[in-house]
């Protein structure tokens, strides 16, 4: 796939840019959320065990939180992962379900989610799985995420994205 084809559930990817990447503020992200694909190289990693890693990631952009980055299954050392109890319901993607990250000794519990049945505009992420940043390490382009605050959210910070962030105490009610 290009920088200009189609990314399946109808999103467009965007093409790279050549040299640094333009800021973003999240306050200028759709709600409902966003979807677009990415082509930069996306890592997530449990001590030197590398568990994904791509270009051809999915974000999900949102007013006020900071993008999610969600890896094509195909791309995850699935191995690695473990089926968690629980799900919780998103009004836009639809029910997620949970996953530990198991890479030897380290358990890593509900480190990663997945739609495993997204709901309408959000199809294009079936056979994805979204990480959280404060649970193992991830990068984009070899720059480590900063976790969103509050881990509910589970987004990416770069260097690019511009806040305030929804997620840390007193944000709820925005």
């Amino acid at each position: 796939m290009n920088d200009t084809d189609d990314v399946p559930g109808g999103a467009r990817r965007t093409p790279a840019p050549s040299g640094p990447r333009p800021t973003e503020s999240v306050w200028d992200y759709p709600r409902p959320p966003g979807l677009t694909g990415d082509d930069r190289r996306v890592t997530v990693a449990v001590g030197s065990r590398v568990v994904a890693d791509t270009h051809t990631s999915l974000r999900v952009l949102e007013t006020s939180h900071p993008p999610v980055f969600y890896v094509p299954r195909h791309d995850v050392r699935t191995e690695f992962l473990r089926p968690r109890p629980g799900r919780t319901h998103c009004e836009w993607k639809g029910t997620a379900s949970y996953w530990d990250v198991v890479a030897g000794d380290v358990v890593v519990p509900r480190a990663a989610w997945s739609y495993e049945q997204p709901l309408g505009p959000y199809e294009a992420l079936r056979g994805h799985l979204a990480f959280y940043p404060s649970a193992v390490r991830c990068t984009v382009d070899g720059e480590v995420v900063v976790a969103q605050e509050g881990d509910f959210y589970g987004g990416w910070i770069t260097r690019e994205i511009e806040g305030p962030f929804k997620g840390g105490p007193g944000t709820w009610g925005w």
